[in-house]
């Protein structure tokens, strides 16, 4: 009789097919923000499904929510245990600026010990260790320790537009005790660390327009309202000169950094000259009453991500262009909202408007809350076991300065925290080109969910509510 290999076995002899399938999934460019893409995201939904199916998982399906589809998936034969509702997302940036990287994006290519692709961290390498984790469970031990479920989106990258309406109607089928991210970060490849919090957000486009076309600049410069000018006048008037928000009210509901905050804060080590260096800046900016830790984890931000005007090409063309456009997002802290966010930075343009143009603003489809859990809940705690048994080292305790949508309406409609478990690293270029992932990093992944199931196993309670 063949022995049954054990999990750790069998992980190990599929490696090669796992990354084999990795390359796959990460080859559809399943860009949830660009129109043209929305077959791709339609395409790695069907993948994803494809994938919980081949790992054993029950009640897969494909789910509509008005805009880019949910894969759900479960496995509930565990009765008197806990149900873990696992997270990740199958969308991607968009890959721009091409140039930049130095193969195509969606061709990835598997260079020392890392995929280099875009998607291949976030989130598709993520992704695939609680997949593949749950098979390796199922093929060796007939069953898992906990009740799972799968909620897999395919718009994370736009802030989950449909996601709170779709998590509303669909309470019973998600109900759950605990919710575990595959999407997020850790803070080295040889120090873990466990998210605590994440920031919202909220996007905005300002367009100005002036004359009906470009016009010439030297007969009518100096007669018209320049639309760029005016943009430029806007955007100059959002901050002061040491980096400080100026529209009236941004900072009023944001939650203060209590001391117990920043002794946690600063408990991670932190070199202000690596950080420098990685990122190829002379010195760091911000609010000067708060450390590069703070303002990254717990204060507000205003950011322009994108200009638009006017002739971009090489050369000279002397006009008055007729249009120009500004992309912004910002980032909040906990007690904002994003709709007062709107409409306080809504009314500062306003103020700032000059005549002789016309602005237009409109918000971005996806909005986010700021989310912040207890670090002593059980599922941090439970967290916090499997990293020290991996890394051999406590997990540092930190919040993330990125947003995650999905998380805050999981609280709000499920009633649930989510516990973050992955496995990237902030220097694998996400959004960015040449986004790497390592794949030791889907190694020790894979090895975490197995030994949180078992960990969870034990109990939680219930919910938050």
């Amino acid at each position: 009789m063949t022995e049954t290999p054990t999990w750790e076995q069998y992980l190990s002899a599929n490696r090669d097919r796992y990354i084999k399938e990795l390359l796959e999934f990460i080859r559809i460019p399943s860009i949830s923000a660009l129109p043209e893409n929305a077959e791709d995201v339609q395409a790695a939904g069907r993948w994803t499904a494809g994938r919980l199916e081949r790992a054993g998982i029950e009640n897969v399906a494909v789910l509509p929510t008005g805009g880019h589809p949910v894969v759900y998936g479960d496995w509930l034969h565990a009765p008197g245990r806990p149900t873990i509702l696992i997270y990740g997302h199958f969308d991607v940036q968009p890959a721009d600026p091409l140039e930049l990287w130095d193969h195509p994006p969606f061709e990835p290519e598997i260079i020392g010990d890392r995929i280099y692709a875009r998607g291949a961290s976030d989130d598709k390498g993520n992704l695939m260790s609680p997949i593949t984790a749950v098979e390796a469970l199922l093929a060796t031990e007939g069953s898992l320790p906990v009740n799972v479920k799968f909620l897999i989106e395919g718009q994370e990258e736009i802030s989950s537009p449909q996601m709170e309406a779709f998590l509303a109607n669909n309470r019973e089928l998600l109900a759950c005790d605990l919710a575990v991210s595959a999407d997020g970060l850790q803070w080295s490849p040889d120090q873990p660390q466990i998210e605590v919090g994440a920031r919202g957000m909220v996007a905005l486009q300002i367009d100005v327009q002036g004359p009906a076309i470009d016009q010439h600049s030297g007969l009518y410069g100096g007669i018209i309202q320049n639309p760029a000018q005016a943009l430029a006048h806007i955007l100059a008037s959002f901050h002061d000169n040491e980096g400080r928000i100026t529209v009236d009210g941004f900072y009023d509901d944001a939650a203060p950094i209590t001391l117990e905050d920043r002794e946690m804060m600063a408990g991670p080590p932190f070199s202000e000259e690596e950080l420098r260096a990685r990122l190829g800046v002379d010195e760091l900016f911000g609010e000067p009453d708060y450390t590069p830790i703070e303002r990254a984890w717990a204060r507000p931000t205003l950011e322009i991500c994108g200009l638009g005007g006017g002739f971009q090409g090489d050369g000279e063309k002397s006009i008055i262009p007729s249009r120009a456009m500004a992309k912004i997002s910002c980032r909040l802290v906990s007690d904002q909202k994003p709709e007062e966010i709107i409409r306080l930075v809504k009314r500062h343009i306003a103020r700032h408007t000059l005549p002789g143009v016309k602005v237009e603003i409109s918000e971005a489809k996806g909005r986010a809350t700021p989310y912040l859990m207890p670090p002593d809940h059980p599922g941090n705690l439970a967290a916090a076991k499997v990293l020290l048994e991996l890394y051999g080292k406590q997990p540092f305790v930190t919040r993330s300065g990125g947003t995650i949508a999905v998380f805050s309406m999981i609280l709000d409609q499920l009633g649930v925290y989510t516990v973050g478990l992955a496995f990237s690293h902030e220097d694998e270029n996400l959004h960015g080109p040449n986004e790497f992932f390592r794949l030791d990093s889907l190694d020790r992944g894979q090895k975490a969910y197995v030994l949180l199931l078992h960990e969870l196993a034990g109990g939680l309670y219930p919910s938050v509510a």
